[in-house]
């Protein structure tokens, strides 16, 4: 095999890195439009019913966006090293590079950064993904990364989480993600059914809801520090190894579990103790009285001046009639 440019010719270039996560995009544009779309109508509505309304609105597109965005964040568990590091094989060629290991529930991503980007004259740039997800095959994008030529240290890297590697933890993350992926989408109905429930003046159920909610949240969190405790092989570039710790996604959705928690047993607790301040916080007690204004004017309770009428004598209103004629 013969030098071409001083690299290796079965080794094609850097691919561009899209600048963001696109899905991720689509569902906080798609949150972000139904919170301004009903921002438009809050003028209409009167006194601190807007503040609560305003609370109650946030809170809830905030917890199902964040439900929906880490079912596919590639940030639950993440690590980075810095390392000189032989950047293809066969080649004694070393560069300096950032290293970075993400971990989500449906693979693993691999990071490799020049330090500077420019080095050997390449573009070293590179963010690799090697799903392990029900219906993927993380063992074939490995062997396509290995036709590909893709640089060492992702190879080294991707190798530690295949099912031939001695580490053996691969079962463990796949089945670990794949469980936490069904809680989080029971948590997603759940929430979507407590929705329900306040739109319905149902505060008890849609409070159990929310605490259910919690719970789903909290147990696909354990789903995935079962397998984040296993023990693992050391990944090593150099004298620095590479270590990784709970990322964005699982601190987020801790703190969205924790929220519906609270809230739940807030509205539980409530509802027991004092229900006209759980109906002042969900706008129901001027309704109440509105219903009670309206059921004062209707035909059927004679109004002050129908009294006054009721209450003139007979004769007097017999002879006025006779006059009249």
């Amino acid at each position: 095999m013969t030098l071409w440019n001083g690299s290796y010719p079965f080794y094609p270039g850097a691919n561009a890195c899209f600048p963001f996560d696109t899905t991720r995009a689509v569902i906080i544009t798609v949150f972000l439009s139904v919170l301004v779309m009903f921002i438009t109508i809050l003028p209409g509505i009167r006194g601190r019913r807007r503040l609560f309304w305003f609370l109650r609105l946030v809170l809830g597109l905030f917890v199902g966006a964040v439900l929906l965005t880490v079912q596919f964040t590639r940030d639950w568990e993440t690590g980075w090293v810095q390392a000189n590091t032989s950047y293809k094989s066969f080649s004694p060629v070393q560069v300096n590079a950032d290293i970075g290991l993400h971990i989500g529930l449906a693979g693993v991503n691999v990071t490799l950064r020049g330090n500077p980007v420019n080095q050997i004259n390449e573009t070293i740039n590179y963010n690799e993904h090697f799903p392990w997800n029900f219906g993927a095959d993380y063992d074939r994008s490995y062997s396509e990364g290995l036709q590909k030529g893709l640089p060492s240290p992702i190879l080294y890297v991707a190798e530690k989480f295949s099912t031939q590697s001695p580490c053996a933890v691969h079962r463990q993350y796949r089945i670990a993600g794949h469980y936490a992926s069904l809680s989080l989408w029971l948590a997603f109905c759940t929430w979507l059914m407590s929705i329900l429930l306040f739109s319905m003046s149902i505060l008890l159920y849609g409070g159990h809801m929310l605490l259910l909610t919690a719970t789903l949240i909290l147990f696909s969190l354990l789903f995935f520090v079962t397998a984040r405790n296993t023990p693992k092989c050391p990944i090593q570039f150099g004298p620095v190894s590479l270590r990784t710790g709970y990322g964005e996604s699982f601190w987020l959705t801790l703190a969205t579990g924790l929220l519906c928690l609270l809230l739940g047993l807030g509205i539980v607790t409530l509802n027991s103790v004092q229900p006209e301040k759980l109906k002042l916080i969900f706008s129901l007690d001027k309704s109440s009285e509105e219903e009670v204004r309206d059921k004062s004017c209707l035909p059927a309770e004679p109004s002050c001046s129908a009294q006054d009428v009721l209450m003139v004598p007979l004769g007097e209103l017999c002879q006025v009639t006779a006059t009249r004629l």
